[in-house]
């Protein structure tokens, strides 16, 4: 099982040298991979390249670039600049966002998501590839008729003669999906406790597609956020006003794909009153209610012998590469964090 480090959105107080450093760290001890999130503050291109030409080895990978930001033709210019710049290290991770952004930021729909995604990544497939760019969708249509379009192809090619493409997915449908057309997923609030539950539709979809996500060609990535310590109430209590974020307050109370997860690992109680609290205002409340038993099994917290336990755990789960995203303090905290990690695993 491989390790990446996710450095999640750009800033909140972690200045860029940190980061770096961050990163630097992650290389050294031996991370496969380093990844970057956009929302709607940094993008995660812009980030990537940078520490492309600051580092040799560690790959590179979007978690998530937003379909809704890009045109899929934009995303393929994008993953290829990054894969050249980069000699070959780019792992093209996409997502389709969630409605509040995707309509509220970029001014695009959020309906028909599985038609969307699969047209996505097959004119990504196809400008990847250099194939001329010619699609008949219900989404997307290539050039658009009656116009004065032609069909294009990418001008560059990537170093990579296919470069990965990994989908973030949560619902059952979404997840199947993945695992038909997609050479990798990536998994929010991953309990390793409910992987038969969590790879059903992944087996299905894939299955679909007549593949199999067993024999090496598929890889399952979960985010997850990480604070090694022997206090694992502190550690817990750090990943408290996150999480609360997410099951609490992302998404209305009619679509929360996050608070729907937790429900679907029996915490129905929980999970309804954390959203109650939190889109009442009452943040902190929101976060001290969610219980430790539910901290535990979507995060990797404290001692380190309990966090070598839990790493078997995702290994025997089949997680192909840890997302991890380092929670603490300071910046000194975080890079003992990383050395730790990479010894447990």
């Amino acid at each position: 099982m491989k390790l990446g480090l996710n450095l999640a959105y750009w800033g909140f107080g972690i200045t860029a040298a940190d980061q770096l450093r961050m990163v630097k760290e992650a290389e050294a001890a031996g991370f496969d991979s380093v990844w970057a999130a956009e929302a709607y503050g940094s993008d995660a291109a812009t980030v990537l390249a940078w520490i492309a030409a600051q580092t040799e080895r560690i790959r590179i990978g979007s978690a998530i670039f937003q379909m809704p930001a890009r045109s899929p033709a934009m995303t393929a210019m994008t993953a290829a600049t990054l894969d050249e710049l980069s000699g070959g290290r780019m792992i093209l991770g996409i997502g389709p966002s969630g409605p509040q952004v995707a309509e509220g930021w970029h001014g695009q729909p959020f309906g028909r998501q599985l038609q969307r995604t699969r047209e996505y990544v097959e004119v990504l497939r196809k400008a990847l590839a250099r194939e001329r760019l010619e699609y008949d969708g219900e989404i997307y249509k290539l050039p658009l008729p009656d116009g004065p379009g032609k069909a294009l192809k990418l001008m560059i090619g990537p170093v990579q003669e296919r470069i990965p493409i990994y989908i973030a997915a949560i619902g059952p449908k979404n997840t199947a999906l993945t695992g038909e057309i997609a050479d990798g997923w990536i998994p929010f609030l991953f309990a390793a406790e409910h992987v038969a539950e969590l790879r059903k539709p992944l087996v299905e979809g894939a299955a679909r597609a007549g593949r199999d996500i067993d024999d090496g060609t598929f890889e399952i990535a979960p985010t997850v956020n990480v604070c090694i310590g022997d206090d694992i109430d502190a550690a817990r209590d750090v990943m408290r006003p996150f999480l609360a974020l997410y099951v609490g307050g992302m998404g209305s109370r009619e679509k929360n794909f996050y608070n729907a997860i937790m429900r679907r690992y029996g915490f129905e109680e929980a999970a309804a009153e954390v959203q109650d609290l939190y889109l009442s205002g009452k943040k902190q409340e929101a976060a001290e209610a969610l219980p430790a038993e539910f901290i535990d099994s979507v995060c990797l917290v404290g001692p380190a012998e309990r966090v070598r336990e839990r790493l078997a755990m995702y290994r025997d789960a089949g997680v192909g590469t840890i997302l991890a995203t380092i929670v603490a303090p300071t910046v000194d905290e975080r890079i003992g964090m990383i050395r730790q990690l990479a010894e447990l695993a």
